[in-house]
Parts: C-alpha cells; structure tokens; sequence
C-alpha cells in the first residue's frame, strides 16, 4: 500500500510540474507584454486560485506526513526547513480562500518563495552537485533518496513542483485578476 501511495504523489507531482510549467511560461510571456496565457490561465481557474493553493498545500502537509509518519522515512535537516514553510500555508490559504481575500494572497507569496530555495538547494545536496551541510550528515542525511520514481521524482522534487505551483497560485491571486474575481456572486452575498 505505501508503496502505491508513493507512487500515486509522484503521479501528482508530474501533473503539478506540466501546471507549473504552464504558471511559468504564461509569467514569462507576462513579462515581455504578451497577456493572453496569463489571462486564460486566470480565467480558468476564476477565482479559485486560493483554493488551488490551499489543495497544493494540504497535500504538500498531508504526503510529507504521510512519509515521515505512516511510509517511516526519517525527514532530514532540509526537509524540516522545507515543511515550516509548507505547514502554514495549509491553514493561511484555507483561511484567505474561505473569505475570498484575495489581497492577503501577496503577503504569503515570500513563503514558498523561500521553500522553492530550499528545496532547490536539498536538490544540489541530494544530488551531491553541493557539499553536503555539517548539519545533514546526522541521522537520515540530506542525501538519501527515500523515494526516486521515474528516474528522477525524489521527496525534495515534490516540494519543490508544490512551491512553484503555489507560488503561481499566490501571483494569480494578488494581481489584478485576483482583486476581479474577488466580486463573484458567490463573495457578493456575504
């Protein structure tokens, strides 16, 4: 079963990446003038992209307690940093997308910001590019691959498409699609 777990949020992880591949292309064709992905992407989701962060999140929280508690897999130094900034976010964009505060997506978009980095650099260690810190070599180590499906989809993988993913869930939020959507019927009425 565990295994099957495992490989049902490497599935994930691949269909995160293909959405975030897609967050990221739109943002870069948002920066040389070109509006129109970013638009359909903001239209599709018409206002619920904190909610999308809030699913991100919630299954960040969920597999990585899902691998420390239940798969046993003993999360190292890089990977406790990662989850301060996952766990938070579970309830902050639960809290943002239930009261359709949409403004409150732009004060959280330093947290996954700063998870993408981490997990990024628990990616050079893991992949020895980088030295591995003094303070990873204690217990399980930052080098140890718990999971490595397809080829490639490791636990600092997974954390990192969460991060892009939310970071572009956040952005879309905070712009000026974001503050649009926030008059749907649905905020209107309350």
């Amino acid at each position: 079963m565990t295994h099957d777990v495992i490989v049902a949020f490497a599935g994930l992880g691949v269909a995160g990446q293909v959405l975030g591949g897609l967050l990221i292309l739109a943002g870069v064709l948002a920066l040389f003038g070109v509006r129109g992905p970013g638009r359909a992407l903001a239209s599709l989701l018409w206002g619920y992209e904190l909610w999308a962060a809030f699913l991100v999140a919630a299954l960040g929280t969920g597999g990585s307690l899902f691998f420390s508690e239940i798969a046993g897999f003993v999360p190292c130094e890089l990977c406790w940093y990662q989850r301060i900034c996952m766990y938070p976010l579970s309830l902050l964009t639960l809290f943002a997308a239930f009261h359709g505060d949409y403004r409150f997506a732009r004060y959280l978009l330093p947290v996954p910001v700063v998870g993408a980095g981490i997990s990024i650099y628990h990616l050079l260690v893991e992949n020895q590019i980088v030295s591995t810190p003094s303070g990873c070599q204690i217990g399980a180590g930052c080098t140890v691959k718990w999971i490595n499906e397809f080829g490639y989809m490791t636990i600092p993988t997974l954390a990192l498409t969460g991060f892009v993913l939310l970071i572009g869930f956040l952005a879309l939020a905070s712009t000026e699609a974001g503050d649009r959507v926030a008059t749907l019927r649905v905020h209107a009425q309350r």
